[in-house]
């Protein structure tokens, strides 16, 4: 584990060097004790009460605390070759106080009516998150290229702002949405290979700035569209220009319905180069694009589940079906930001903080960040080089205490272990069964996995010191 840490915080800079060892103790405490409260984690009231001191010191922010692991992220991007994809999402934080205000809020909500049958709205406390996940087309994350914390107050009179004019003439700067442009550009100045990365967003990130930021920094894009812009002359829109492209394929996929059932889907597959102009109120702010627009529409309407009917803009060029469906593929991947952003509330269980302050509580989820790219990568790195050298991932006393708690089977005691084993093993620990028709193992089963692996370690580590 020590090794590991050291690698992600090696860059880490603070303003005093107590800082940097606090951080790494931090870290190292949580890590070993994944989804704990921070003095069961740190065991005693010294280290515990060090812990508070360090999330509330105001010379550390989150931009400390992520600065090793972002250099990291840019190390391991330069290991690799070829596109990598860059996936952006928003996730929120809720968290249950009586005085929210030190935190702030995310929205207003509707609660029940009272007896006058007047409907209450309650103000819930909390913070949100955009996050940029770094990640190979083999799926495999490499690693947070970018993170941005903020709260609605920040965007206060927006909405109001949008009553009075039309909201695509409300500047990019001042709407929630200058985060997709925020976050894209940091990860092309950390990376520094513009043209290899591949950036994916929802239909949130439909956003002609996006686009012609894309274009002035020389990266790519691939959204998901739900803005009908105008298109070619001006004179009509891209969805009446597709209406006009033939059938170009079909392709099949298997998706699961609501009860979690493999079914079968049918996609017709259409594309075309269009000329794409932005918004009337910003035409001379923003110059017109040659997009590429793919239409993916399941041709039956199928039971259990909802109609796939995808629309996705890229400035990639797609020349042919296969091109078109690898973009479809890597628009797919999507969902693996959101596992990321489950592990940080399911696995580290950020929301069960009972820190105070919207400072300590950015602090401490910038941490957790870092634990939970690392539980993902675990995960994904047995379904993507399940063959690479087993020193990157586990060290040899990890290794020998897996080999003697979770025995291997007889048919394969004689082979070589391979990475791919000793995960498989560290899941087991966590519960997975590992039968021949399981599924690789997940990240829940990963993350109990590891935390008793790391309780196992500490216990042989200290029965040893006990002897000498």
């Amino acid at each position: 584990m020590t090794s590991w840490i050291d690698e992600e915080v090696a860059e880490s800079q603070f303003a005093d060097v107590r800082l940097s060892k606090r951080f790494k103790l931090l870290i190292e405490r949580l890590a070993e004790g994944i989804g704990e409260t921070i003095p069961m984690a740190c065991q005693d009231w010294a280290n515990t009460k060090a812990a508070y001191r360090f999330l509330s010191n105001p010379r550390v922010s989150e931009e400390d605390i992520l600065a090793g692991h972002f250099q990291s992220t840019a190390d391991r991007f330069r290991s690799t070759q070829g596109l990598v994809l860059v996936l952006h999402d928003t996730t929120e934080f809720s968290f249950r106080r009586e005085h929210p205000e030190p935190i702030g809020s995310v929205g207003v909500v509707g609660g029940r009516r009272d007896r006058t049958g007047q409907a209450q709205f309650y103000t819930t406390c909390g913070m949100l998150m955009h996050s940029s996940l770094v990640l190979t087309t083999q799926g495999l994350p490499l690693g947070i290229s970018a993170v941005k914390f903020w709260t609605r107050k920040e965007f206060k009179g927006t909405n109001a702002l949008k009553k009075k004019i039309n909201s695509t003439r409300v500047p990019i700067e001042e709407k929630e949405s200058v985060r997709w442009l925020d976050n894209m550009k940091q990860t092309t100045a950390l990376l520094a290979d513009p043209e290899r990365c591949v950036h994916i967003g929802d239909r949130e990130s439909d956003i002609y700035e996006l686009f012609s930021t894309a274009h002035d920094i020389k990266t790519h894009f691939l959204v998901r569209s739900c803005v009908d812009r105008l298109a070619g002359d001006g004179h009509h829109t891209i969805s009446e220009e597709m209406d006009a492209v033939d059938l170009k394929a079909l392709h099949q996929i298997t998706v699961r319905d609501r009860k979690g059932q493999p079914t079968t889907a049918v996609l017709e597959l259409r594309y075309r180069r269009i000329r794409v102009l932005p918004p009337i109120g910003k035409q001379k702010r923003y110059p017109e694009l040659r997009l590429t627009v793919i239409y993916a529409h399941e041709r039956d309407t199928p039971k259990g589940r909802d109609r796939i009917d995808w629309k996705l803009i890229t400035d990639l060029p797609v020349s042919s079906p296969l091109q078109a469906i690898e973009k479809l593929e890597w628009y797919a991947s999507r969902w693996k930001i959101e596992t990321f952003h489950k592990i940080l509330k399911s696995g580290c269980k950020a929301e069960e903080s009972k820190l105070r302050t919207a400072e300590r509580l950015v602090n401490l989820i910038a941490v957790f960040c870092i634990l939970s790219w690392r539980i993902f990568w675990m995960t994904m790195l047995q379904r993507s080089t399940s063959d690479g050298p087993t020193p990157i991932a586990f060290t040899d006393t990890e290794c020998q205490l897996l080999d003697h708690l979770v025995p291997d089977p007889v048919n394969a005691r004689s082979t070589k272990k391979t990475l791919s084993a000793y995960i498989i093993k560290v899941a087991r620990l966590g519960g997975y069964l590992a039968r021949t028709n399981d599924p690789p193992p997940g990240n829940i089963v990963m993350w109990r996995g590891l935390s008793r692996l790391t309780d196992i370690v500490l216990g042989f580590e200290a029965a040893q010191f006990v002897g000498n």
